[in-house]
């Protein structure tokens, strides 16, 4: 796997567990747990902000391997 492909399937994990942080939240709506959804919110930005990380890597590293190939 390439460098680029490697980030992309970081992000892919990220995605996913930002999508099961989601629904979490939505569940904790439902019970007026205000507590816990400021702490999902918390976690919601921390998994945003890898994921956006894994794509500029993921955009660098193909940039870089496309300027390597002749």
């Amino acid at each position: 796997m390439t460098g680029a492909e490697d980030a992309l399937a970081r992000a892919e994990e990220l995605l996913a567990r930002l999508e099961a942080t989601r629904a979490e939240l939505e569940r904790l709506s439902e019970a007026d747990d205000a507590d816990r959804a400021l702490d999902i919110l918390g976690e919601l930005a921390g998994l945003s902000k890898q994921i956006e990380d894994e794509l500029q890597r993921a955009k660098r590293a193909s940039e870089s391997e496309g300027d390597a190939e002749p």
